[in-house]
């Protein structure tokens, strides 16, 4: 076999994403034939080079079956199969399975919605690095009423941690009182991203609630249930990973909004 970089063979494995393999590695937590891995660029040859992931040896042979889950993520759970602290994690509310799965992307712990497990490194790369610009579209409320003019700054893209980011797709779609319920959809995401954005221009976030990752839908699952896609639905998600366009979907968020007004 030839040679493959170390993030792209422990994402074949079903060991993480790429960019968690990257982490893993920084860590130290990566041995090439017994010598630890700090270069993110290295490579490797299965077959020929021992593989060493967190104490454990890694086989890489042949692509297993993909596998994805959805999951409706509750309010106060970790992103995290598991959690140092012992809070609630992704992994109470999973069936037990013989694949060895890890979440694509995160939701903040006091956010809530749509997230979706695999044991296919190259599928959560291919869902999750913004360089893909898979959309993930959010109910979110807020307090108070932004006016167009401060949306029309994000839809722009807006200046999160010293740097310009990708444009964000936003729409008003209810007002009650002093707060209001916001469509937004984004192709990029660092940590506390809606909030950041939100706070940046006056708005304090109240609720966070992803509905959609590129084509796959929350749909009539309830905090704390799964569904298991099935081969179509991955097929579909990876032959078209940008989902549908964003006028299909003004009925979903009505019906959504509706539902957690």
């Amino acid at each position: 076999m030839r040679e493959i970089r170390l993030n792209k063979a422990i994402a074949m494995a079903g060991v993480a994403s790429r960019r968690e393999a990257d982490r893993l590695i920084q860590r130290g937590e990566v041995f090439l034939n017994g010598q630890a891995v700090t270069k993110p660029g290295a490579s490797m040859v299965p077959g020929r080079d021992r593989l060493e992931v967190s104490g454990r040896t890694v086989k890489i042979a042949s692509r297993p079956k993909t596998v994805v889950w959805a999951l409706y993520k509750p309010k106060r759970c970790v992103s995290t199969l598991k959690d140092p602290q012992g809070r609630s994690s992704l992994a109470d509310f999973l069936p037990l399975s013989r694949h060895r799965l890890f979440p694509v992307g995160r939701l903040d712990y006091d956010a809530e919605g749509l997230i979706l497990l695999t044991n296919d490194g190259e599928l959560a790369h291919k869902v999750a690095h913004p360089s893909f610009e898979v959309e993930k579209v959010y109910l979110v409320k807020v307090k108070g009423v932004p006016p167009a003019s401060k949306l029309s700054g994000l839809q722009q893209g807006p200046e999160l941690e010293g740097r310009r980011r990708a444009p964000v797709k936003v729409r008003l779609l209810h007002t009650v009182n002093d707060k209001c319920w916001l469509e937004v959809r984004l192709r990029e995401g660092i940590q506390h991203h809606i909030k950041k954005m939100f706070a940046g221009i006056g708005h304090r976030v109240l609720k966070i609630k992803r509905y959609q990752v590129g084509t796959v839908e929350l749909g009539d699952l309830k905090p704390g249930e799964v569904r298991k896609l099935d081969g179509d639905e991955i097929k579909w998600m990876l032959d078209h990973p940008h989902g549908d366009s964003p006028e299909n979907h003004s009925g979903r968020a009505r019906r959504h909004r509706k539902k957690n007004s």
